[in-house]
């Protein structure tokens, strides 16, 4: 019988000329960079999705690396990933506690309770998959049916980051800017740093955005002050959650979006070390929704295994799993710097809405970019119906009311293309059988 931990082997990637696998491991101080690099790959979007929910991004950088490391435990160090923000939960957040979309969220205790809950299902889902397989996952979810789902998550958030620059002439146009930078970062920078786009995009427009503004005297003005006044070192803002049946209506759901992003995530790596990941799927789901639970129950994000770690690793060919301890120890460290937080929540607002609008509309890409992985066949009547009726339930937003709840466009959508693809293929299936 194996061990629960793999026996790494130690190499050099100076010296190594292939792959470096997860069972094997640097030497310590390559760790430790590699480590911080992983870190700095999920900062962007680990800060920015919290910020979009109104959570203090300072504690959703300490769970992403306290839920790395359970997650790592969970595994058995054998999956190399990291544990970041996810932004599948930023529509039902918004929907559940009615963030307008600044500032801390008064009614963020409402919205941990449904991640919780979110978490426990994830978590049941784990176990049923170490004794079942994931068969029964792959038919519920097929690519079509996923794409959907993800797309849709990206065209419900649009009118969130669009409203936001409304108001005034200036944020609209320091939105626009920003959109132009993280563009410019997609296509004028390489390496390292086009992997950090939305980070690079998001530092530049915020450097113009303080130029203009401190320095010109046109629009608001970034104060500083909170930053010199902050500790160092200190403990984030904790928050306790409270269970609203109708915030975990909406926010329950978004584990079906979870175990599928985490599936397909896991299958790539797998395929990159050409080691076979899928026994340990459901240990994976446990680790996730796990990982979810406790930072929910702290005050944090729900969260997921991160494709930007998946691309470092990719660009790398370090798949070693001890830098990710590594990098959640590192993250770990920044948690707890109160300064460090005074500093993100400096972010100006529009520049927070120009970079939404470019992550909200990577999301709907991503959902499209699934499709044609995967070669979804469009031309069958089964999946264009079913993506057709997806995306429009999402991106109206359709609603349902079950007495005293609401179920609000994601999960409407979410649902409804899971049911649709079985009632539509089971017809299809039968039809077929007739003919035949």
């Amino acid at each position: 019988m194996s061990s629960w931990f793999p026996r790494w082997r130690r190499v050099d990637a100076a010296r190594h000329q292939g792959l470096v696998a997860p069972d094997e491991a640097l030497p310590p101080a390559q760790t430790l960079l590699m480590g911080i690099q992983h870190a700095v790959a999920m900062f962007g979007s680990t800060v920015l999705a919290p910020l979009l929910m109104g959570f203090d991004p300072n504690l959703a950088i300490l769970m992403s690396g306290i839920g790395t490391l359970l997650f790592f435990v969970i595994v058995g160090g054998r999956v190399p990933s990291y544990l970041g923000s996810s932004f599948a939960f930023i529509g039902v957040v918004i929907a559940a506690t009615g963030y307008a979309g600044s500032g801390g969220n008064p009614s963020i205790a409402l919205a941990l309770g449904g991640i919780i809950a979110c978490g426990a299902i994830y978590t049941l889902i784990g176990v049923v998959v170490m004794a079942l397989g994931t068969r029964w996952i792959e038919y519920l979810l097929p690519p079509v049916v996923t794409g959907a789902i993800v797309m849709t998550i990206g065209l419900n958030l649009a009118p969130v980051a669009v409203s936001s620059v409304k108001g005034s002439s200036f944020d609209a146009a320091m939105a626009l800017v920003t959109i132009l930078c993280v563009g410019l970062a997609a296509v004028l920078t390489r390496g390292m740093l086009q992997r950090l786009l939305i980070l690079v995009g998001l530092v530049a427009a915020y450097a113009i955005y303080a130029l203009v503004t401190n320095g010109l005297g046109w629009g608001a003005p970034i104060d500083f002050s909170a930053i010199g006044a902050a500790d160092w070192l200190g403990m984030p803002a904790f928050t306790a959650p409270s269970f609203s049946p109708h915030a975990i209506v909406l926010i329950a759901p978004v584990a079906i979006i979870l175990v599928a992003e985490n599936l397909g995530h896991i299958k790539a790596v797998g395929a990159m070390t050409g080691r076979d990941l899928d026994p340990y799927i459901g240990r994976a789901f446990v680790g996730d929704g796990l990982a979810t639970m406790v930072s929910g129950a702290s005050g944090g994000t729900g969260v997921t295994t991160y494709a930007e770690n998946i691309g470092v690793m990719a660009v790398t060919r370090v798949y070693s799993t001890l830098i990710f301890a590594a990098a959640a120890g590192f993250a770990i460290l920044l948690g707890f710097s109160p300064r460090f937080g005074a500093l993100i929540q400096t972010i100006p607002g529009p520049v927070l809405a120009g970079t939404s609008i470019v992550v909200f509309g990577l999301i709907a890409v991503a959902g499209a970019r699934i499709w044609i992985q995967n070669g979804v066949d469009l031309g069958d009547n089964v999946n264009l119906i079913v993506a057709a009726v997806t995306l429009v339930l999402g991106a109206g937003n359709f609603s349902i009311d079950f007495g005293g709840f609401t179920l609000d466009g994601i999960g409407t959508a979410t649902f409804g293309a899971i049911l649709l693809h079985l009632v539509l293929r089971r017809g299809a299936g039968r039809r077929q059988g007739v003919a035949g």
